[in-house]
């Protein structure tokens, strides 16, 4: 199973090289405002995906600028500041609502998740820039017939760094 997981895994991450190219070019260049700017770049990652917040701020390889937002705190953030922000999917109400409130304290943001088709608002739409991670289903077939192995906080990982390594790219044409 471990050799199906891991063909799966390497055809999401093609595809988010060959789909979200842009989009990650596009985040960091927004990101990296921030930096330049001598803002902050806040980060959330909705339920699993406080992974890639932990990774942000405490890895071997913290993002420049970075600082976690806490839900509960009053949004402050200012014109220097940006946001990045992480949910499983693009309709998720609670992610919604923060980034409605981002939209209206015109605050720039990111935001990566899986896109599902609803109507209303979504974070596809509500974001500055929004990057797909194209996790549907589980990757693999059980012997019940159900799919598991859900990896989306390991494509969100990847599309971190992918944002983060272009980021420090454009820091260093900067400097």
């Amino acid at each position: 199973m471990l050799k199906i997981f891991s063909t799966q895994i390497n055809g999401l991450f093609k595809k988010m090289m060959d789909h979200e190219e842009f989009n990650i070019e596009d985040a960091a260049r927004l990101l990296a405002q921030a930096v330049i700017g001598e803002g902050s770049i806040y980060i959330y990652g909705f339920e699993e995906m406080d992974g890639v917040t932990r990774e942000a701020l405490s890895g071997v390889e913290p993002l420049p600028a970075a600082k976690v937002y806490h839900l509960d705190e009053t949004l402050t953030l200012g014109s220097e500041d940006r946001f990045l922000l992480f949910s499983r999917f693009s309709n998720d109400p609670e992610a919604i609502r923060l980034a409605q409130q981002l939209q209206q304290a015109d605050i720039p943001f990111v935001a990566v998740s899986t896109v599902i088709e609803a109507e209303g608002d979504s974070l596809a739409t509500l974001a500055d820039v929004h990057i797909d991670l194209r996790v549907q289903r589980g990757l693999i077939p059980d012997e019940l017939g159900n799919r598991v192995g859900y990896p989306t906080l390991l494509i969100a990982l990847f599309a971190y760094y992918g944002i983060k390594f272009t980021i420090e790219e454009i820091l260093q044409e900067y400097q």
